[in-house]
């Protein structure tokens, strides 16, 4: 079979489009992979490199070794994969409840609990009440502070919700019939059928949670708990005070710069290695979530 030949309008439209994308491609991804490369560089190499650095002329890890050796540091990773584990299971349990109430037919009140739902999406007390709320629960200084107000996303148990309704009703009609109960239905029927949309869900919630930094700052007041996004605000913000506490003397000199480039390549690792292991729910999930079919 021969192979069409495109006319030169439709090649010359393609040469645009795949060049477009190849540039946004380059764009997109060279940021990162100058801050992975200047974490393995000296500040002498960065500094002369004038924004485009493409290989470390030097290859050198001080800079993960002194990061490492931080204790603030070390914390915050701690403090944040305590923080995604207290969370996500939560997360997901109080999702789903919710999507399952809302995509249920037979419930009490539903359109008046639901109005109440829908209307924390749009109007809260405000910073002060909720600070002055969170202080009266005693959670001022504590983890919980960070994991019981982000407990439930209305967004996300609207998400649910969809893909609840887009299973055959038969199934857990069915299963009432049988004698199962509400928590059977959504452990044995529902779970299995939603993996794709608990995986988008989960990423939803894993990643906000990762990358939160603003709730820490009110309401933790001890440095060792503060999350890993906190601890890589201050090396930011004073990235010259961090590098002498870490380092002194010609180790300074050498890797002062490169602290606050491997701060954050340690930061966003995780998520972006977990990321590809999702990758394939991604589209599925958020497509059942979000049209009813």
């Amino acid at each position: 079979m021969k192979r069409k030949k495109l006319k030169p309008a439709a090649l010359l439209f393609d040469l645009i489009i795949y060049g477009g994308l190849l540039f946004l491609f380059v764009v997109t991804l060279y940021p990162m992979w100058f801050v992975l490369i200047a974490s393995f560089s000296s500040v002498s190499d960065v500094a002369l490199s004038g924004g485009l650095l493409l290989w470390p002329k030097e290859f050198v890890t001080g800079a993960y070794r002194l990061v490492f050796a931080n204790v603030l540091l070390t914390n915050g990773f701690k403090n944040s994969i305590l923080l995604l584990i207290m969370s996500l299971p939560m997360n997901i349990v109080l999702t789903l409840l919710c999507g399952y109430f809302m995509a249920s037919t037979n419930m009490v009140w539903k359109k008046p609990i639901i109005l109440m739902i829908m209307f924390t999406m749009f109007f809260n007390g405000g910073m002060v009440p909720n600070y002055i709320n969170i202080k009266d629960l005693g959670l001022i200084n504590s983890l919980w502070s960070l994991v019981l107000p982000g407990a439930l996303s209305v967004y996300n148990a609207i998400i649910c919700k969809t893909a609840i309704e887009g299973i055959p009703t038969s199934l857990p009609e069915s299963a009432f019939i049988d004698g199962a109960n509400d928590f059977q239905i959504i452990w044995k029927i529902l779970v299995p059928l939603l993996k794709p949309t608990l995986a988008v869900l989960l990423l939803y919630y894993g990643v906000g949670l990762w990358n939160s930094w603003f709730y820490a700052s009110i309401y933790i007041r001890d440095a060792e708990l503060l999350p890993i996004q906190n601890v890589l605000q201050n090396i930011l913000q004073a990235s010259s005070q961090m590098a002498d506490s870490l380092a002194t003397g010609d180790e300074h000199d050498s890797y002062a710069e490169a602290v606050k480039y491997a701060a954050i390549v340690i930061s966003t690792g995780p998520i972006m290695c977990i990321y590809p292991f999702l990758q394939k729910y991604f589209a599925k999930g958020a497509m059942i979530g979000a049209v009813k079919g």
